[in-house]
């Protein structure tokens, strides 16, 4: 009940100062939000069911039509994640990931630095394949198991949280931001940032981050003894050797229908299109490896959080809310770029803290595409600058999923989750900064 009691008192606190600044409908528009991201926030409700409240609140309230929000639940983008978290089905099933997890485990130092750097490694190479959430979940038991000293246990899991938003930046079905900016950027008729061109982009920024976090984790723990071993399956199973074979086939073709202006132009097939058409493989008698009973395992309420957050973007846009935050913003737009990008960067990954990472970059990507229009910095760079920011927050429980499950294994506390985040936090502002200024305004 209290819950309830202060997601209300917030929602009408948040409609009654917005009433000073906004119209009616601008100041009805941020309650619903503030009622929804309280609600994803406190889990008073089913996060599938909150994710739906948009189809009857918007229109209820004059925002959207019902055709209008209902239409953002069946984005194509949505479709990509789709073929996705089949394939991690698949993954899981075959307990492929546990041999690549013991493979890449042995390829460092048995030491607590060691330890701490294959994890957080580990971690990164899955989340870039699979959801982070994913990753998350499936690490960091084995973490749990590793050792028994509190103090390094705690270090492990942080790793693991903190690899698997690391390396889910990696690629564009890492984590649920990626899919969101790809949906908005093709709404807005942007080009669209192709698979392997993400992966160019992303992969060095994620790469200093994987030096500079178990690095800094392993401070004062190195010391502790350690004899665990990592390694206890070293043949790989003929289903886990088909799968393989499939997802490098899959990766093969990602690659080869990747346009590299101007040498080479692609197949010119739809990505979104390539990775439900390999999902669906999965499901194919004698080829794939699950059984249509195994789609119950599907989180569908992460894809009604996707429709959600889209709904959410649609009506700062249609409203013109997105537009009159931006006006009260263009005191900014005489800045200079290096300042208007650590300023961005800064804002999201802070705010990121206190509000789902997905909720947040809904509301925050129409606001910078119409300060974008007004500034001479480039519209993709200053998106992607957000984006990943989304992702780099590392200060507390709710930011991104990783961390909450970080949480819920009991090894780690808020006040050790919050001391190492907000020197990571600093450190990831400092660093999506100076790659933005140094490669993506090139690349892009």
């Amino acid at each position: 009940m209290k819950k309830y009691l202060f997601t209300i008192i917030l929602t009408f606190g948040a409609y009654f100062f917005a009433s000073f600044a906004f119209n009616t409908q601008h100041s009805i528009l941020l309650a619903i939000i503030v009622f929804l991201v309280t609600l994803w926030t406190n889990e008073a409700l089913p996060i599938g069911v909150v994710s739906l409240l948009p189809i009857v609140l918007f229109p209820s309230f004059d925002i959207l039509s019902t055709n209008a929000t209902t239409i953002n639940y069946s984005k194509s983008i949505i479709f990509l994640f789709l073929g996705g978290f089949i394939i991690a089905i698949a993954t899981q099933k075959t307990e492929l990931h546990k041999y690549i997890s013991n493979k890449l485990l042995t390829l460092f130092p048995n030491t607590p630095r060691g330890i701490l750097f294959s994890l957080a490694i580990t971690s990164a190479f899955l989340s870039s394949l699979i959801s982070n959430t994913t990753t998350a979940l499936l690490l960091i038991p084995i973490a749990m198991f590793l050792t028994d000293n509190t103090k390094l246990k705690m270090r492990l899991v942080l790793a693991i949280a903190y690899g698997a938003s690391i390396g889910g930046i990696v690629t564009p079905i890492g984590t649920p931001p990626n899919l969101i900016l790809l949906g908005f950027m093709d709404h807005h008729s942007l080009e669209a940032i192709p698979f392997v061109k993400w992966i160019f982009l992303t992969a060095p920024l994620a790469f200093v981050m994987l030096l500079i976090i178990p690095l800094f984790l392993s401070f004062g723990v190195n010391d502790i003894k350690f004899d665990t071993e990592l390694s206890h399956k070293e043949d790989l199973t003929t289903d886990q050797r088909r799968l393989l074979y499939i997802l490098g086939s899959l990766v093969v073709l990602l690659l080869v229908n990747s346009k590299i202006e101007p040498y080479y132009s692609g197949l010119g097939l739809n990505e979104k299109g390539i990775l439900l058409s390999y999902g669906l493989l999965m499901l194919v008698p004698k080829i794939g490896f699950l059984e249509w009973d195994d789609m119950k395992k599907i989180p569908y309420e992460i894809i009604f959080l996707f429709g959600a957050g889209f709904s959410i973007a649609a009506a700062f846009s249609s409203t013109g809310l997105a537009q009159e935050i931006a006006n009260y913003l263009l005191e900014l737009t005489n800045l200079p770029v290096l300042v208007l990008i650590l300023l961005v960067a800064s804002l999201i990954t802070f705010t990121t803290e206190i509000t789902s990472n997905t909720a947040l970059i809904s509301i925050a990507l129409p606001i910078i595409y119409s300060l974008s229009n007004v500034t001479n910095i480039d519209t993709t760079l200053i998106l992607l600058v957000a984006t990943i920011c989304a992702s780099y927050a590392f200060m507390l429980p709710i930011a991104t999923p990783p961390n909450a499950i970080a949480m819920s294994s009991g090894a780690v506390k808020v006040k050790d989750m919050a001391k190492f985040g907000i020197v990571f936090n600093i450190l990831g502002i400092l660093c999506v900064t100076a790659t933005a200024l140094l490669y993506w305004q090139y690349a892009l």
